[in-house]
C-alpha cells in the first residue's frame, strides 16, 4: 500500500544542514571549477557532481532519504523508479545499509545505467514509460514490496539534493545564476532551496531538452503541464512528459524559468566539455551548459552549471560528439 502523501511545504536550511552532516560520509563533496572559454562567452562554473560514487548527484538525495526512513521501514528493502541515475543511488544507499533494493526501470534505460544498478545489487523490474511515470504518481506498482524512496518528490531527498547549493553558495558567493536539468524537478527545487537562502538575489533556472520540456510551459502558464509532443531522445535523464502539480508547487516560488535548447546544442555543450573541461556529461548533464552558452540566462555574473551526471555509454558519447563541430 502506498504510503499517504504529506503536505508540500518549503525545504529549510537546518534541513539542509541537517542533511549535509548526514550524508558526509556517503557523497562527495565536488568541486567548483571555472569553464575557461575565452572572453567573448559567458562566466562558466561546474559543479562536477559526475565525481560522486555513482557519477550523479541522485546519491545525495537517496542517501538522506535511506537514512532518515525508520529503522522497521528501511529494514523491509527498498525500491525506486528510474531510468538509471536514482536507482543507483537508492541501490547504493541500500547496500551501505545493508538491505535488498529493487528499481522499477524505464525500458527505454541505457544499458550501462542498467548494468551499473545490477551491479549495485539491485533487483530490476522493466516497465513502459507510461507505466513508470504513473506509479511514481501511484507511489506502487504491481508485485513490489518494500518502502518507497520517491525519486524527487520527497522532503529528505530533496533535502539531500540541495547541500549541492550549499556548497555552491559556499564556494562561489557571488554567483548570479544556478542552471541545473529539470526531470522531476527534486533536483532544480533542492538547489533554489539553498541557494536562496545563502544568496538572496541568486537566479535560478531549469534546462529541458526541446522534445520534452514540461516545466517550460508550466512556467509560461503557470500551472503544471503536460508536454503533449514528447519524443525519447538520449537525454534520459532530465525532460519528462508532465510536471507533477506537487513538484509544480514546489517549484513555482522558488525557480525563475526554464530554459529550453535543442538537441545539437546539447551535444555541442558535451563536446565542449570533453574538449575544455575533459568532463564526460551524459545528455542531462551537459543541458545546464547549453543553457548557459545560448545566453538566454544573461551573462551578468558568474554561471554555475550543475553538471547532473556522467551515465552515459562511452560508444555513444563518441558517436553523440563526433557528429557536430
Amino acid at each position: 500500500m502506498a504510503d499517504a502523501l504529506t503536505d508540500i511545504r518549503p525545504i529549510g536550511i537546518a534541513e539542509i544542514e541537517a542533511a549535509r552532516a548526514r550524508i558526509a560520509g556517503t557523497i562527495v563533496r565536488t568541486p567548483l571549477v571555472k569553464l575557461e572559454l575565452g572572453p567573448s562567452y559567458p562566466e562558466i562554473y561546474l559543479k562536477l557532481e559526475t565525481l560522486q560514487p555513482i557519477n550523479s548527484f541522485k546519491l545525495r538525495g537517496a542517501a538522506n532519504a535511506v537514512a532518515k526512513l525508520p529503522p522497521e521501514r528501511r529494514a523491509e528493502g527498498v525500491w525506486t523508479i528510474s531510468a538509471g541515475n536514482a536507482g543507483q543511488g537508492v541501490a547504493f544507499a541500500a547496500r551501505q545499509a545493508g538491505v535488498p533494493c529493487t528499481v522499477v526501470t524505464i525500458e527505454t534505460a541505457p544499458q550501462t545505467k542498467v548494468e551499473r544498478m545490477r551491479a549495485l545489487g539491485a533487483t530490476l523490474v522493466k516497465a513502459p514509460f507510461d507505466a513508470c511515470w504513473e506509479a511514481m504518481e501511484r507511489r506502487e506498482f504491481p508485485g513490489v514490496k518494500g518502502t518507497f524512496v520517491h525519486p524527487f518528490d520527497d522532503d529528505d531527498f530533496i533535502a539531500g539534493n540541495a547541500t549541492i547549493g550549499l556548497e555552491i553558495a559556499e564556494d562561489l558567493p557571488g554567483v548570479a545564476v544556478v542552471i541545473t536539468a529539470i526531470g522531476g524537478g527534486g533536483l532544480v527545487a533542492g538547489v533554489a532551496s539553498a541557494v536562496k537562502a545563502r544568496v538572496p538575489n541568486v537566479r535560478v533556472y531549469g534546462a529541458e531538452p526541446e522534445t520534452a520540456a514540461p516545466g517550460s510551459l508550466s512556467f509560461a502558464s503557470g500551472t503544471a503541464s503536460t508536454f503533449d509532443a514528447w519524443q525519447v531522445s538520449f537525454v534520459d535523464g532530465a525532460g519528462g512528459k508532465s510536471v507533477f502539480p506537487r513538484m509544480w508547487e514546489r517549484m513555482k516560488d522558488i525557480v525563475d524559468g526554464s530554459i529550453v535548447v535543442s538537441l545539437d546544442e546539447i551535444v555541442r555543450a558535451m563536446r565542449i566539455l570533453a574538449e575544455k573541461g575533459r568532463v564526460i556529461a551524459e545528455g542531462a548533464g551537459a543541458l545546464s551548459v547549453a543553457a548557459a552558452l545560448s545566453g538566454k540566462a544573461g551573462s551578468d555574473g558568474p554561471i554555475v552549471c550543475v553538471i547532473s551526471g556522467g551515465n552515459i555509454d562511452l560508444a555513444k558519447f563518441c558517436e553523440l560528439i563526433g557528429s557536430v563541430a
